[in-house]
């Protein structure tokens, strides 16, 4: 189980815990498709296309249209802050994408209430962006921690 990130520059280590035994496990993050929040952002963007828009809903348009772009918003966020170079504009496009993932379970309430997607559907659509939200509300707790200001401000 995965128990800490800690960002060091552009090299993360993760600190787990297995039975009890403590693990450090350094990886070089140069992109941000390397980054698991926005793994799990793309894969709820795949998810909801596959689930809520790839049906035929013809009047409902707009809301389709919303949780579409929000959805992409998450993981959009993520990338653009992470080309950043700097954890103080990282955080803030961190805190876009945590916000547009509470976006998206808004417009999976409005999806559900208008018969688009089933209850099953609502709540692990809603369970994905839950864990999106709180692995990126923690990667953003950690970075306002760290004394570490970003590879544009390395002398």
């Amino acid at each position: 189980m995965l128990t800490e990130l800690v960002v060091v520059e552009r090299v993360f280590h993760y600190k787990f815990q297995v039975q009890g035994l403590k693990f450090r496990v350094m990886a070089s993050k140069e992109k941000f498709e390397d980054i698991e929040a926005w793994k799990m952002a793309r894969e709820l963007c795949i998810n909801i296309y596959n689930n809520v828009l790839i049906k035929n809903h013809n009047n409902q348009y707009a809301l389709l249209n919303q949780i579409d772009r929000s959805s992409g918003s998450v993981m959009d966020n993520i990338a653009e802050g992470f080309e950043r170079d700097g954890n103080k504009e990282f955080i803030q496009y961190l805190s876009i994408a945590k916000a547009s993932c509470g976006e998206v379970r808004s417009q999976l309430y409005r999806c559900f209430d208008r018969s688009l997607i089933n209850e099953d559907v609502h709540n692990r659509l809603s369970n994905d962006c839950r864990a999106i939200s709180s692995k990126i509300g923690a990667f953003i707790n950690y970075l306002k921690k760290s004394e570490l200001k970003g590879t544009k401000y390395k002398n």
